[in-house]
């Protein structure tokens, strides 16, 4: 059988989800497919990169942390951060009773390149990139607030070597081939033998009745 995977960047204020009891936005606002579920998720308040499958072994290993599969993200927060705080995240921090994993922090020179959107006025506000290995709920965000800084705005750049580049604020495509094979080494599949989806990639789609929000 043929499985799919896709990619898509989730705006802000959307679930990660296809259904909402409440009429909440979500997932099947934006991305027109049946039958695929999120690998992992994004909070409602958090923006990004979401790999959407079919593949029940894919959905797994991306997700399990067992397989160590690095995730990405670019927090920004209240206040700047000191050496002191920046190698606490590094080290590891406690959370809801819990040490987070060793991590890999930088506190970013430039505001990165994303589409704008506000966030409580504070000043000021500087913006970390973060690489984590586990997936604990709101772990980020509980993270940089464990040391004192407060996050703002969350959006995940990277899912091990899947990217968030060139995927407008709502739009969603599938793998291409190339990075379908790096994600299943990365994951410890083998690509030749292991069912995959030979749907041509497409262009970034942008689907649904609601426009993203910025």
């Amino acid at each position: 059988m043929e499985r799919r995977y896709i990619l898509h960047h989730k705006p802000y204020d959307v679930l990660t989800q296809f259904s909402d009891e409440e009429g909440r936005t979500t997932l099947a606002d934006y991305v027109d497919v049946k039958g695929v579920y999120a690998a992992g998720r994004l909070d409602r308040d958090s923006e990004g990169l979401l790999l959407l499958s079919d593949d029940g072994d894919i959905l797994h290993r991306v997700t399990h942390p067992r397989w160590k599969l690095p995730k990405t993200y670019l927090a920004q927060v209240e206040g700047m951060p000191d050496e002191e705080a920046l190698a606490q995240l590094r080290t590891g921090v406690i959370v809801k009773g819990e040490r987070t994993a060793p991590a890999q922090v930088e506190l970013l020179a430039q505001p990165p390149d994303l589409p704008p959107r506000e966030v409580r006025q504070y000043h000021p506000t500087p913006w970390l990139r973060i690489v984590i290995r586990e997936g604990r709920k709101r772990q980020v965000r509980r993270m940089t607030a464990a040391v004192g800084f407060p996050c703002l705005r969350l959006v995940r750049i990277a899912i091990g070597p899947l990217k968030l580049d060139g995927l407008g604020v709502g739009e969603w495509r599938y793998l291409t081939e190339a990075e379908r094979r790096e994600l299943f080494r990365a994951v410890g599949l083998n690509p030749d033998t292991t069912a995959r989806d030979t749907r041509k990639s497409r262009r970034p789609k942008r689907s649904g009745k609601r426009r993203p929000r910025d």
